[in-house]
């Protein structure tokens, strides 16, 4: 009985451990492009992120850097009266006068947060003259943080590779064919915030500022909810996003403010960016960092580098974290992991038993945690580092300031 007992916490512990090396369901995959943001495939390096569409004429990468907030440094005391309400606050409760004591809190905060902003979005144009697709598929494997689209139109097999490094501080996108001369793309990018859009050295520039202000979602009240002005010249953070396009064979021009890439057979962008956030007591835009500088190195470091090198780097970098943890459930249950995620959600949602979903969406909880909390003193937002709207629907409600 005491070896039966044992040989049973042995496979327990080693199916937390990985001891066996199983093949552990770790792969998001769907036979469709995604048409909400919500459906799109987050992958991040802790300061950068970008929710991946998959789309196939016009892919959109909706892209987001870690420190890039409205406002400016707060006051460091912001409710100086704050304790002279908690023991009117204990006394209330003591009473039993709940009521009272929720009106009383109110007392002791602060005001409301300041937002965190959308970075810009990176869309990449392919005309295929209107040909329809044979064949569709996206996929995020949590394990490695590689995104993948596949898709074939006209008999050509396309792939788009796409992943966030932490030892390079940027976004790798990987652009492919199985015949030769067949990538013509159009690069351009676009932003929420106030931005000025050039090509300068074969590079996708585009600089902006955020707000000096913006009030949360829920606040409806004020005429202006989103202010870039600030006489003080402290408030509003400067922010540049550099895309740099490596091709093999084909041509690259530039039309207007954009990017067209023709006849390549292989195609790398780099993608980085950075903000003038000098510290949390810091005037973001006069006594900021040149973002300039901070974006441009890593784009200078990585191009240089091959793919293969760059994803061998960001894999060990992130499997260190990841691969510390390996869970199976219920292993004699039927293996779902070649339908398509949402499929599985949906039967899942009906009462059908998928052990291995479960097992995915907790180790995808822990991929959406590493991919976006690296960045040092700046902590996940509600939503990891991956937001695309410019007054962000959540916020740190306190007491109402009209």
């Amino acid at each position: 009985m005491l070896y039966h007992f044992l040989k049973k916490v042995f496979i327990f512990i080693s199916a937390i451990t990985g001891f066996f090396g199983y093949s552990q369901d770790l792969k998001l995959q769907y036979n469709q492009p995604a048409v909400e943001w919500t459906e799109a495939l987050p992958i991040g390096n802790g300061t950068l992120g970008a929710m991946v569409f998959g789309r196939v004429d016009s892919e959109l990468i909706q892209l987001n850097e870690a420190t890039l907030w409205s406002g400016g440094p707060v006051q460091k005391n912001m409710n100086p009266d704050a304790f002279k309400n908690l023991a009117l606050i204990r006394e209330a409760l003591k009473n039993e006068d709940f009521e009272k004591a929720n009106e009383l809190t109110k007392n002791m905060q602060g005001a409301y947060s300041e937002s965190f902003m959308p970075l810009g979005d990176l869309i990449l144009k392919q005309d295929f003259g209107g040909k329809k697709t044979d064949s569709y598929n996206r996929s995020l494997d949590i394990q490695t943080g590689l995104a993948v689209t596949n898709f074939k139109v006209d008999g050509v097999n396309y792939k788009r590779e796409i992943f966030a490094s932490a030892p390079a501080q940027c976004i790798v996108i990987k652009l492919s064919a199985d015949q030769l001369k067949k990538l013509s793309i159009a690069i351009d990018a676009s932003s929420l915030l106030k931005n000025q859009k050039v090509v300068q050295n074969q590079s996708l520039v585009l600089k902006g500022k955020a707000p000096s202000h913006s009030d949360p979602s829920y606040i409806d009240y004020n005429k202006e909810p989103v202010v870039y002005e600030d006489a003080s010249g402290c408030r509003g953070m400067r922010f540049e996003l550099i895309i740099k396009p490596i091709v093999k064979d084909g041509e690259i021009t530039s039309e207007g403010n954009r990017l067209v890439i023709k006849n390549a057979s292989e195609i790398l962008l780099f993608v980085s960016a950075a903000t003038s956030f000098n510290g949390f007591d810091k005037c973001p835009d006069s006594q900021g960092k040149d973002e300039h500088q901070f974006a441009e190195t890593p784009i200078k470091k990585a191009s240089v580098k091959k793919y293969d090198v760059l994803f061998k780097e960001h894999k060990e970098d992130f499997q260190k974290f990841f691969n510390r943890i390996s869970l199976q459930l219920n292993v004699n249950e039927t293996n779902k992991s070649n339908l398509p995620t949402d499929i599985r959600l949906e039967q899942y949602a009906k009462g059908e038993k998928d052990a291995g979903l479960e097992a995915l969406f907790f180790q995808y909880g822990r991929y959406l945690l590493i991919s976006s909390s690296r960045t040092h003193n700046a902590p996940a937002n509600l939503q990891g580092i991956w937001n695309n709207k410019l007054r962000a629907p959540w916020s740190r409600q306190l007491y109402d300031q009209h």
